[in-house]
């Protein structure tokens, strides 16, 4: 598994997570990178398999292997600050992503083709800039919100923006369930759960300070963090609070991913974490461990600077991409073909 994380000193650092001793208990976060790629702050990043992608406000994307441990290029057809970027994987490919969406801080979201990375379209969606963007599972759809105050949704085969409304209030997070059959919208304090067919309020989540990182789980859960230095575990459902990690950093949170149980057999609860906080450090948390008093966290690392994004793959899908190898890249030419 590979976490890749964005800092407000233009650097960005990659770890992959080993198991020691073949023990689940015994992790460790190895180094793989850490160099100054960007000319300003990075704002986001985003990973699919061994790619990863990141944009800041030098108005660039810079692309990544992490099978070497190296940039292999950049993109310079942002129009502005990138905001969001999301690489998309369909289910039957494991080891490159198809597409890359990208969003910036003048309203206007990129598409690429990933293979190679080719620029498709760019087009406005927002009247100010684009808080936060989101892609269906099916790869058909995206959510944005911006400083408008407006959410957007985007038609991605045809490349138009389907449905476009305000919302009242300065959304600052869209993200689709795992399943894509809700969404979530971080407002504040709050983080609201929608229907993603009809977009109707299911349940609000209500915390105590402000929201700045979530990431839905397959169980029905989503994890949020932001300036209360928690890492929160919610139903989404009755919309209370299942189990909460207190302190979990010292500084507020930039950067939830869940990941996939180890042996990647089974859709139970996973239980590894893995948070970031502007305080420099990446911490995998066994979120099993929440009820105790002090749960410890499985590996830590600290990147002394000022982190501002996370984003990693997931134990599940590097498994199946290396065990599955031939039988993934049969499955990506059956889908180049069609």
């Amino acid at each position: 598994m590979s976490l890749v994380a964005g800092s407000y000193e233009r650097f960005i650092w990659g770890f992959k997570l080993k198991t020691l001793k073949h023990s689940t208990e015994t992790l460790t976060l190895s180094p793989l990178f850490s160099f100054p790629s960007h000319l300003s702050p990075i704002k986001s990043v985003a990973v699919a398999g061994s790619v990863a992608v990141s944009g800041g406000s030098d108005d660039t994307i810079k692309i990544y292997d992490l099978s070497t441990s190296s940039e292999i290029g950049s993109l310079n057809d942002p129009t502005s600050t990138v905001t969001s970027l999301v690489l998309y994987t369909p289910p039957s490919l494991h080891s490159f992503p198809r597409n890359l969406f990208s969003a910036y801080d003048d309203g206007h979201v990129s598409f690429y083709d990933a293979d190679p990375f080719v620029h498709l379209k760019t087009m406005k969606v927002h009247k100010k800039g684009v808080n936060d963007m989101s892609v269906h599972p099916s790869g058909k759809l995206g959510l944005t919100v911006g400083r408008d105050e407006c959410l957007g949704m985007i038609n991605l085969v045809r490349g138009r923006r389907s449905f476009f409304c305000k919302l009242g209030k300065e959304a600052e997070i869209v993200e689709f369930g795992c399943g894509g059959d809700k969404f979530f919208m971080g407002t504040g304090e709050t983080v609201s759960v929608h229907e993603a067919e009809d977009a109707k309020l299911v349940s609000e989540l209500k915390g105590e300070k402000r929201v700045l990182c979530l990431a839905p789980a397959t169980n029905g859960l989503v994890y949020t963090g932001g300036e209360d230095r928690n890492l929160t575990a919610w139903d989404t459902i009755s919309g209370k609070v299942a189990y909460c990690i207190e302190d979990a950093h010292s500084a507020r949170l930039k950067g939830i991913v869940v990941l996939s149980k180890i042996d990647g057999t089974s859709d139970e609860e996973p239980f590894l974490v893995a948070s970031a906080s502007s305080d420099g450090i990446i911490r995998v948390w066994d979120v099993r461990m929440a009820k105790k008093d002090k749960p410890t966290p499985l590996a830590e690392a600290n990147t002394k600077s000022r982190l501002t994004c996370l984003a990693g793959s997931s134990i599940k899908s590097m498994k199946k991409r290396f065990s599955g190898s031939s039988d993934s890249n049969k499955e990506q030419d059956e889908a180049t073909e069609q």
